[in-house]
Formats: C-alpha cells, sequence, structure tokens
C-alpha cells in the first residue's frame, strides 16, 4: 500500500504540470474577462477607460444576436442528428462480416482528421459550386437546374460539410459500443424468435444508449464553437443567415476592432457552453444510473 510519504512525493511530482495546465487556462480567461469590462478597440489601443456591463449590453442588443443565437442551436442540433443517427447506421453496417472490412473501416474514418479549411474548400468548390462542382453536373446531366447550395442554401451547406467531418467520431464510438455487446444475448434472443427489429430495438440500442449519450456530449461542446467552415465558406451570410455566435464574436473583435465587446460575447458563449454542458452532464448521469 502506498505510504503518506509516497503520496506526498507524487502529488509533489504532478503539481508542475497541474499547474502548468491550470495557468494555460486559466490566464486566457481571466484575460478574457478583464477586457470584456474595458472599452477597448485596436483602433484606439492606449483609450481603455473601463465600461462596467456595457460591452454585455451592446452584445446582447446587437441586431445578429438573437440571428447568432438561433443559428447556433440550429447547427448544433442538425449536425447532432445527421451525426448520431448516420452514425448509429454505418456502425451496424461496419459490425457486419464484409470483404476488406478494415480497409473501409480506415477509410469511414479518415474525414475526421481532415482539417475543417481544407474540408470547407472542398465541399464549397468541388461539390457544392453550381457550375462546376459535382452535384451540379449530376443535376445538369439529369437534366434539372443546379442548385446553388452556398446562395440558396447556406446554413443547410454548413451543417452537411461539417457533419461530413464529425460522423466518423460517432461511427467509431457506436461501432465500439457495440463490438463490445454480448453476442451469446443476440442469438439466445435469435433462437427464441425475435427479428432483427426486436433485438436492435431491445437489445443493441439499450447497450449503445450510454455511447450515444457520450457522443452528444462530446459533439456538442465542439459543435458550439464551429467557426472555420463559415470564414471559408459564406462569412455569416448572405446577410446573417450563417452567423453563429463563435463567428458573431470574431466580427466584433477582428473585423469591427472592438475587443472590449468580443470579449464580452466570449464569456457569455463559454457560459452559454457550461450550461449546455452541465445540461448533458446530469443527462449522463441520469444515463449511467439507470
Amino acid at each position: 500500500m502506498a505510504t503518506k510519504a509516497s503520496k506526498l512525493a507524487a502529488r509533489f511530482m504532478i503539481s508542475p504540470a497541474v499547474l502548468l495546465l491550470l495557468g494555460w487556462m486559466l490566464i486566457p480567461l481571466c484575460m478574457t474577462l478583464y477586457f470584456s469590462f474595458l472599452r477597448y478597440n485596436l483602433l484606439q489601443p492606449g483609450a481603455t477607460p473601463f465600461a462596467g456591463w456595457e460591452n454585455y449590453y451592446w452584445f446582447i442588443t446587437d441586431p445578429s444576436f438573437t440571428d447568432a443565437i438561433i443559428n447556433t442551436f440550429l447547427l448544433v442540433g442538425g449536425i447532432l442528428a445527421i451525426t448520431t443517427l448516420g452514425g448509429l447506421g454505418t456502425a451496424l453496417l461496419l459490425d457486419r462480416p464484409m470483404y476488406g472490412q478494415g480497409i473501409i473501416r480506415i477509410m469511414v474514418i479518415a474525414p475526421f482528421f481532415v482539417m475543417p479549411t481544407v474540408s470547407a474548400l472542398v465541399w464549397k468548390n468541388m461539390f457544392m459550386n453550381p457550375v462546376n462542382g459535382i452535384f451540379g453536373r449530376i443535376a445538369t446531366g439529369l437534366g434539372f437546374e443546379p442548385i446553388d447550395f452556398i446562395g440558396q442554401l447556406p446554413l443547410t451547406s454548413i451543417i452537411l460539410m461539417v457533419s461530413w467531418m464529425w460522423l466518423p467520431f460517432a461511427t467509431l464510438i457506436l461501432l465500439t459500443a457495440l463490438q463490445s455487446l454480448d453476442q451469446e444475448q443476440l442469438e439466445a434472443a435469435e433462437m427464441d424468435g425475435a427479428n432483427w427489429l426486436n433485438r436492435f430495438w431491445f437489445i443493441m440500442l439499450p447497450h449503445i444508449a450510454r455511447a450515444m449519450t457520450v457522443v452528444v456530449l462530446i459533439q456538442t461542446i465542439f459543435l458550439l464553437s464551429i467557426f472555420a467552415e463559415i470564414l471559408v465558406t459564406t462569412n455569416g451570410g448572405p446577410g446573417t443567415a450563417t452567423t453563429n455566435l463563435t463567428y458573431l464574436i470574431y466580427v466584433s473583435s477582428l473585423l469591427q476592432f472592438d475587443v472590449g465587446m468580443g470579449s464580452a460575447g466570449g464569456v457569455l458563449a463559454i457560459i452559454l457552453a457550461n450550461i449546455v454542458a452541465i445540461f448533458l452532464m446530469r443527462m449522463i448521469g441520469k444515463n449511467l444510473d439507470a
């Protein structure tokens, strides 16, 4: 058993890494909170008087704020629906024995390792371009009018781009959960006359429910800060059609040069992310206790 001295020595040895990690997280957070109470404009770097809650007020009352919040939740909800259901279907297919199974799994997981900017540019120019894109060529070949996805369906286009990147993550987690299922339960249910739908609904789905909750939690935290795909494809437009909270913070800080108001938006984004994370963690806790 570990003695008291060995425990103290272990804590002393790990403390530099813990302090470094805390500093890495807390210093930017404290700086953001500090700037959010200042009238700090990059065009006037010397003038930084105390602004109080003024930055928060102007950020919340910005005409684009309501659209940004709605778009944020539409993006997160749409991507979660596609990746969770699509990941479940893909995991069920990959769980079956097939020729070249290892290569197919690698190809399915590969999009998760593509940089968001590269992925967005490929989708914008090679797939969704109404003139030279693959979708446009297919529509023209079938006798239909090509759709300008970025111009006519901007938010849907962003959802499809990001879903393509996150689908492998959901597939990998759910496939791992499926493979941990005891095959004897499925064989026993099949011998008792249960069809595939009943085996899926009463055995597979309850078994992977926790994994699905973890997928939703992890993806939600990351999807609240979607930025690169919007920047390189739509720039938040047309109008505010694809402006989410993260992009609105970017506009305030780096396009309007108002670091104070951008920092206030960053603090609000942190609060929103924590509220969502706490809510989802409570859901996970109930699921684990069930």
